[in-house]
């Protein structure tokens, strides 16, 4: 299903920002955190960064756009952020998607789709849900191909280490079984 955009083709800025966003990613990957990034633009400057950190910080709303955007609010003194865009790698999910609606972001780009949770249209789309009072303008799809390859390498790893640690603990099961083997006594 393709999603409502109400912008057409991404600009120069928009890629350069996306830039800025998957380095944080990339910070969110060294943690082990799911390689997602965020940050928040007004007047042309980036006034806050974020990264996905739920699994260090033990907390289910730290995701990327959430950092970002308390991050951007304690700089600009202000939970209302309507002067300012928000350049997510992931499409934002309804969490995130409810507090960028609070903080009356203007623009929301996003760089790859989520077709497990978006909710910028892949899943549901709240920023067209006319019964919400808040409408961000939503572009996705900038730099998919560079967001979306830094998240299939990430699982890729993360299946190959599950892969090796079943392999490891069969291995330790077998030895352990043979070494539980006694000889009767006097065999050898």
């Amino acid at each position: 299903m393709p999603l409502p955009m109400t912008e057409i083709a991404a600009s120069d800025h928009d890629a350069a920002f996306m830039t800025a966003a998957l380095e944080q990613a990339r910070l969110a990957m060294a943690h082990g955190e799911v390689p997602v990034g965020a940050v928040v633009v007004c007047e042309g400057r980036i006034v806050a960064t974020g990264y996905n950190c739920p699994i260090g910080g033990h907390d289910p709303s730290a995701h990327a756009e959430m950092q970002a955007l308390r991050a951007a609010a304690q700089t600009l003194g202000n939970y209302r952020l309507p002067s300012c865009e928000l350049y997510v790698t992931l499409e934002p999910c309804v969490m995130c998607a409810g507090a960028i609606m609070h903080a009356r972001i203007a623009r929301v780009v996003f760089g790859a789709r989520d077709p497990k949770t978006g909710a910028c249209g892949s899943v549901v789309d709240l920023f067209a849900e006319t019964r919400l009072n808040h409408h961000a303008a939503v572009l996705g799809g900038v730099q998919e191909a560079a967001c979306a390859q830094l998240l299939q390498s990430f699982f890729a790893q993360r299946r190959a280490m599950a892969r090796q640690r079943r392999q490891a603990a069969a291995e330790n099961a077998t030895d352990d079984a043979a070494s539980a083997i006694t000889l009767p006594h006097g065999a050898a």
